[in-house]
């Protein structure tokens, strides 16, 4: 795991991106690009990064058990996209709704989209990512 935090996962995959990407995670794959990218520097633009279900890393957290530990300081993550978005649904039973609620006292400039009804997003149908994706580019 150390590597990841340290840059050096970044350097296996970052040749293979395009000049401009738009991110996506959803849960532990969401909370792993919000530390990533307070933490590092991406080497191409971002256009979004769009965060799904993301745990915070508060004391109970899953996230915290798996090593997803913030810093408090999210600033680097805001300058390295232009866009950031949050998805979360009240009805989320992995991810409790407080964790939407703390990012948006941390990263207030970020767009956050609370969703009715969708659980924790194992749907197959996404279509306001999809918008989200066309919309960067």
């Amino acid at each position: 795991m150390q590597n990841i935090w340290n840059g050096k996962f970044g350097l296996k995959i970052f040749p293979f991106l395009e000049k401009k990407v738009v991110l996506v995670g959803h849960s532990l794959g969401a909370i792993f690009l919000i530390r990533y990218l307070s933490e590092n520097k991406f080497p191409t633009k971002i256009l979004a990064t769009i965060l799904v279900a993301s745990p915070y890393d508060d004391e109970k957290s899953v996230a915290r058990s798996a090593g997803f530990v913030l810093k408090k300081d999210l600033s680097k993550i805001k300058n390295q996209s232009e866009k950031l978005i949050f998805y979360h649904s009240r009805d989320d039973d992995n991810v409790p709704f407080e964790s939407f609620e703390k990012y948006k006292k941390f990263l207030p400039e970020a767009n956050f989209v609370e969703l009715k009804g969708r659980g924790h997003f194992t749907q197959s149908d996404f279509s306001e990512i999809v918008r989200e994706i066309r919309k960067a580019f």
